[in-house]
């Protein structure tokens, strides 16, 4: 047998888990426990073990990814924190950026710092702009602290001071001062988390991590006891938000790491499909039960980014959150999942999202004591989703609670009929997705129609052929095992680190190739530590890009840069490189004004083979369907009986005409009237609107 992967996925309504046996894919699809995670996992690896016929000894590496430490921070669940920072500045993390994310809300909220006033410690020391001393640590300053930390019971300390992104002595030095007499708290140093100019985002970073930190090695404690104790001697990794596996000792160091791990799955999946299938513009559409993820994938890569934000005030607002620079897979969330609840609003209108009912009590078909109506109540109450056969038949649904609480919360206040309710509330998440898809295209410069949709998560493939007649989409990929996708992302995670560097350089008489070579040696020495933690053998991938800028902005873009060493050759190739990327971005570039550096990144990743292209598609053959269901037709306004075809049954070649239902297991594909579907010799099923070019 070859190796066995085992991969989970707790998402904030669903636990999905996904295992490969050479040619064969088993998963299951528990509900999340949030009060003991690890109970839902453990529930999960005990049923997809005993699809598999499989012992907990056949397993050689199972890979995890958690909305923990993201849920921590949005639930203000985390640890006691203490900040220590240099003197007289204490409040930075609190004054943010000093302007306003919401213009012309007089009641604007903004977000509130993960740690409060008087728990933000001053310390007299100071660093220049190039690393040098100005003013030395004053180490009795530090003891003297010790006394105000034991009596607030503080449970985790972060260390953030000016400049220490280029050299962090007084960050470690005051770590061990307080380690020595406060040996039982954890520590985070700015310097390490997040080695980067500007000070708010390093430090919120720094916070964030030592919020979550305890947290987070409680939780991996608790669930590597619970693995070892069912058998399991393999070793534990975990996903971070950048696409990479890293090991158990890096995530619980750096938890802040791992707060978009489970979208990244998902992106993760559809970029190797793209690559398989030699598609180069994908839009990748992931929904579960609480959010929907969208992605652009580029040549079989998904966009990168450094910055994220957690916990917005304003939750899909850009500046309402906490920022965190650290490395992410580059995508927009929305309110909008299958929990996601709908209600009317002040002014008669329809709204879906962004409160979502969760797995506790959930929704309100679920029985499980919720009482306000969904999209999956809305889906089940349109006959897209058969009751009986839910997650499986796991979870037994009840059309006449959801019924109930759409008549009674969308029906009666608008004097809408029950169909027409439950429609509007599928048009409007479905709008509010496309709205969230094109603002993000649009922001990015990219064209949506020439596209091909992947679409993955337990709710996508019921709303991803409407979504794409909204963008002007005309394929749709449904991946195999498409309602635990991102858990099948998992498996083809690489072992992977990425390192980063604030080191000013303009692009002129200062460029110093010397510099620049030392501080990536420095880098890829950093990464490799981690990676060949992981992968010792492995060969391994390196990527470098630059944050750049011309002289004078205040934000940068990123760029991609060669390997190999740099010389004074490579001052015109930089700058060369930086105004193709912005004339992409911009529409232009401006001239006579010089470029520089700001930030140096470099990701390290073990290699892979690359998956075989996907053969040719053989020749239609008409499926054969399993049973009719009456669904409601968006084109009639109204109930029609269609066929319902089982994927289980259905082989390469196998060809529909819409409208039709294809269920599976852990989700069901909506075929709507225009489209045709047929299954591809990689399994997934591929949804062509009538006259698209094949």
């Amino acid at each position: 047998m070859n190796e066995v992967r085992l991969a989970v996925d707790i998402g904030g309504t669903f636990t999905d888990l996904a295992l490969e046996v050479e040619s064969n894919r088993y998963s299951a699809k528990v509900l999340t426990t949030p009060r003991a995670p690890e109970e839902g996992v453990l529930t999960g690896i005990e049923q997809v073990l005993q699809r598999a016929a499989l012992m907990p000894s056949n397993i050689a590496l199972i890979i995890h990814g958690t909305t923990l430490a993201t849920n921590a921070i949005i639930e203000r669940k985390g640890a006691k924190t203490a900040l220590i920072v240099t003197q007289g500045f204490r409040d930075s993390i609190e004054m943010a950026y000093e302007h306003r994310f919401e213009q012309y809300d007089i009641f604007m909220e903004k977000p509130l710092p993960l740690v409060p006033r008087d728990l933000r410690l001053g310390v007299p020391e100071r660093l220049d702009a190039r690393g040098g001393v100005l003013l030395p640590l004053d180490e009795d300053a530090v003891r003297r602290l010790v006394p105000t930390l034991k009596q607030a019971a503080i449970e985790a300390v972060a260390i953030g001071y000016m400049h220490a992104y280029l050299d962090g002595r007084h960050e470690r030095r005051t770590r061990d001062i307080l380690a020595d007499l406060l040996p039982g708290l954890a520590y985070s140093l700015s310097s390490e988390v997040s080695p980067e100019i500007r000070e708010y985002e390093r430090w919120s970073t720094a916070v964030a991590n030592a919020y979550v930190q305890p947290v987070m090695d409680r939780y991996l404690g608790r669930l590597d006891e619970a693995l070892k104790a069912r058998g399991f001697a393999c070793p534990l990794f975990m996903i971070t938000s950048g696409g990479g596996l890293t090991t158990l000792d890096t995530a619980r160091k750096f938890p802040i790491r791992l707060v978009e791990s489970g979208p990244a799955g998902g992106a993760i999946l559809a970029a190797g499909l793209a690559r398989q299938c030699g598609l180069e513009q994908v839009l990748s559409f992931d929904m579960g039960g609480t959010t929907a993820k969208i992605c652009l994938i580029d040549h079989g890569e998904p966009q990168h980014s450094r910055s994220f934000e957690v916990a917005r005030a304003y939750r899909f607002l850009k500046g309402s959150g906490l920022p965190l620079r650290i490395p992410v897979i580059e995508m927009v969330e929305i309110g909008a999942g299958g929990g996601s609840i709908a209600q009317v609003d002040e002014l008669a209108r329809i709204t879906v999202g962004p409160q979502s009912a969760g797995a506790d009590p959930g929704p309100a078909c679920y029985g499980r004591g919720g009482t306000q109506p969904t999209v999956t109540d809305a889906d089940l109450a349109l006959g897209r989703i058969d009751p009986a056969a839910f997650a499986g038949g796991d979870i037994a649904l009840v059309p006449e609670r959801a019924e109930q609480a759409i008549d009674t919360a969308i029906g009666a206040p608008l004097g809408l009929k029950h169909l027409e309710a439950a429609f509007g509330v599928s048009e409007i998440v479905e709008e509010n997705m496309a709205n969230a898809a094109r603002v993000h295209a649009v922001e990015r410069g990219k064209d949506l129609s020439a596209r091909t949709m992947i679409a993955f998560g337990g709710a996508a493939p019921l709303h991803a052929a409407r979504l794409a007649e909204k963008l002007g989409i005309r394929r749709v990929m449904i991946p195999a095992g498409a309602g635990v996708g991102s858990a099948f992302g998992f498996l083809a995670a690489p072992v992977a680190y990425e390192v980063a560097r604030s080191r000013y350089l303009p692009l002129d008489d200062g460029f110093d190739p010397a510099q620049v070579n030392a501080l990536f040696a420095e880098m890829r020495a950093e990464a490799e530590v981690v990676v060949r933690a992981a992968a010792p053998d492995a060969v391994l991938v390196e990527t470098r890009t630059a944050d750049m800028r011309y002289r004078g902005q205040g934000h940068e873009i990123a760029v991609s840069l060669p390997l190999g060493s740099f010389d004074m050759a490579s001052r015109a190739k930089l700058a060369t490189s930086y105004e193709e990327v912005y004339a992409t971005t911009f529409g232009r570039v401006i001239p006579g004004i010089g470029v520089e550096i700001m930030n140096w990144t470099l990701r390290l990743a073990a290699a892979q083979a690359a998956p075989p292209p996907c053969p040719p598609q053989p020749p239609d053959r008409p499926a054969k369907p399993r049973a009719i269901r009456s669904v409601f037709s968006s084109g009639e306004l109204a109930m029609q009986d269609v066929p319902v075809y089982h994927r289980g049954e259905l082989g390469p070649g196998s060809a529909m005409a819409g409208p039709a239902v294809i269920a599976e297991d852990e989700t069901t594909t909506i075929v709507p009237a225009g489209f045709v579907a047929r299954v591809n010799p990689l399994g997934s099923i591929v949804l062509e609107k009538e006259g698209a070019s094949t």
